[in-house]
């Protein structure tokens, strides 16, 4: 009886460990997610007149509108093009200060310093630098003999030039998770290596590589939200603009929200974002942790 009096208690003692995060969990990510979800099957009433509901006639408007079609492909190749070159990037840097380096913990401060930076002066930094007269770029261009370009007003430059930019920013922030995990290596591993001869590229695709797929994983799924919700600096740089070119899913969900007032579409295209995050987040988990090594 007081075994099963003490197993109650500390059932209790977890439930309750575990209800403020239950709360803020239910408040500001299930029932938010449920009331979106909701909203997307119906349309709103006019003059006091009450919601419509119309099941899933919104995604049929939805998936028949060209300008949703344009920003989901500019998402698609906004993430081909950070979500790979962040990660590489922030593994060589991690890989490299991780070394016998003088003054890395310099060399460690300058890659980090731009996650520092608040997203909406970093947008401010590059703005100046995209600036077509009088733009950082332009100059040593200018410099080297070569005419200017309109980094932001360009449909064919504004996409890459706004990737560019979200590299810089993110690539430290994933080195921070590579380097842990570089210093979490037992270093006997390393000695080992050397006893036998093996080389460094070896070394790394044999055991350093396999070694750094927990966090791998990792840094993917933040990668790959990172390349959805983003907002904050296309407010700053370009607006989406020239003519949508770069205009993402997550400012799009603004737009139709916040400029246009249609709620209804603003929630059909955020529970699209759900959804698609959710499969390939799936995909990613069942596939990766088959090659996962965890310590």
């Amino acid at each position: 009886m007081a075994e099963m009096t003490s197993h109650r208690r500390m059932q209790l003692y977890g439930a309750l460990l575990l209800l403020p995060a239950a709360v803020l969990l239910a408040t500001f990510a299930y029932l938010p997610t449920i009331t979106t979800v909701i909203n997307s099957l119906f349309l709103p009433g006019f003059r006091g007149a009450p919601a419509e509901f119309v099941g899933l006639e919104n995604y049929q408007l939805l998936f028949d509108d060209p300008t949703f079609w344009k920003v989901a492909r500019n998402n698609l190749i906004y993430a081909i093009g950070t979500i790979p070159t962040s990660i590489a990037l922030a593994l060589g840097m991690a890989l490299f200060v991780n070394g016998k380096l003088r003054g890395r913990g310099f060399v460690r401060m300058a890659y980090f310093t731009p996650t520092i930076l608040p997203m909406i002066a970093a947008a401010n930094i590059w703005m100046f630098f995209y600036a077509p007269q009088i733009g950082l770029f332009n100059k040593l261009l200018g410099a080297l003999g070569f005419s200017g370009v309109n980094w932001l007003g360009d449909p064919s430059m504004a996409l890459g030039s706004v990737i560019v930019m979200s590299v810089w920013k993110e690539a430290g922030f994933f080195m921070i998770f590579y380097l842990a995990a570089l210093q979490g290596i037992a270093p006997e591993l390393k000695e080992a290596s050397d006893l036998e001869g093996t080389s460094r590229w070896s070394f790394f695709w044999r055991v350093t590589f396999p070694l750094l797929m927990p966090t791998t994983l990792f840094v993917l799924i933040n990668a790959l939200i990172n390349a959805v919700r983003v907002v904050d600096h296309l407010f700053i740089l370009t607006k989406g603009g020239p003519n949508n070119a770069t205009n993402l899913l997550l400012y799009y969900v603004y737009e139709n929200a916040f400029s246009f007032f249609d709620r209804t579409t603003a929630a059909t295209i955020t529970v699209v974002i759900l959804l698609v995050l959710a499969v390939v987040a799936t995909v990613k988990f069942t596939i990766l942790d088959r090659r996962t090594h965890y310590q």
